[in-house]
């Protein structure tokens, strides 16, 4: 029997097996491409990213400036408000209160001119009685109304008008039975003033 030979088998490898062959180059510019979108879709990222950012930091700016406003307009309205509503009402009774002033100083005016108008030495003597008893109430009503001005105003901001004018209310009472006091004596004493007159001049003359 023929001896059983190893046989050899040589493999030819061709050199140009063992390089990268060219035909495989279009992966590689693909992959790079894919590699180039990739990064530049990262970078398009974060520059959305930072506007992103940038948004919501200029919103939230924006609402804090939003918040200040409101707030401050708040404020403001509700000071303007009050203000508006004091001098409303300061003007009313500034208003009021010079129509009284007014209403009193025509009053006064004209007692004034009343009181000033009165002279007894002028008066008849045949009706000095019923010319006194005239005065007399006119004084009263006079006083009366003065009184009325001073406490009227006393109650008021314009209560130093009449400041060391104003009486206590007993002075203006005792002053008033005080006048009336006068009125009632001299109006009882009238016909024993009269029959003295009339015996003094009956005595001058004869």
């Amino acid at each position: 029997m023929p001896t059983t030979q190893s046989r050899k088998q040589h493999i030819k490898v061709r050199e140009t097996q063992m390089e990268i062959s060219d035909e495989k180059a279009p992966f590689t510019d693909d992959f790079e491409g894919k590699l180039a979108d990739a990064q530049t879709q990262l970078e398009v990222l974060h520059s959305q990213r930072a506007e992103l950012e940038r948004q919501k930091t200029a919103l939230e700016d924006l609402n804090h400036r939003k918040q200040e406003f409101l707030s401050g307009q708040l404020d403001l309205s509700e000071r303007f408000a009050t203000a508006i509503t004091t001098i409303e009402r300061e003007l009313f009774e500034s208003k009021q209160e010079a129509e009284d002033l007014d209403q009193t100083r025509i009053a006064f005016t004209n007692h004034l001119n009343r009181l000033e108008s009165l002279n007894p030495e002028a008066w008849p003597k045949d009706s000095l009685s019923i010319e006194l008893e005239k005065a007399l109430v006119i004084l009263d009503k006079a006083d009366e109304e003065f009184e009325q001005a001073v406490s009227h105003f006393g109650e008021t901001r314009k209560n130093s008008i009449f400041d060391g004018q104003a009486g206590s209310l007993s002075g203006t009472s005792s002053q008033g039975n005080f006048l009336c006091m006068i009125r009632n004596g001299f109006a009882f004493n009238l016909p024993i003033i009269l029959l003295g007159s009339i015996a003094i001049l009956i005595y001058h003359f004869k």
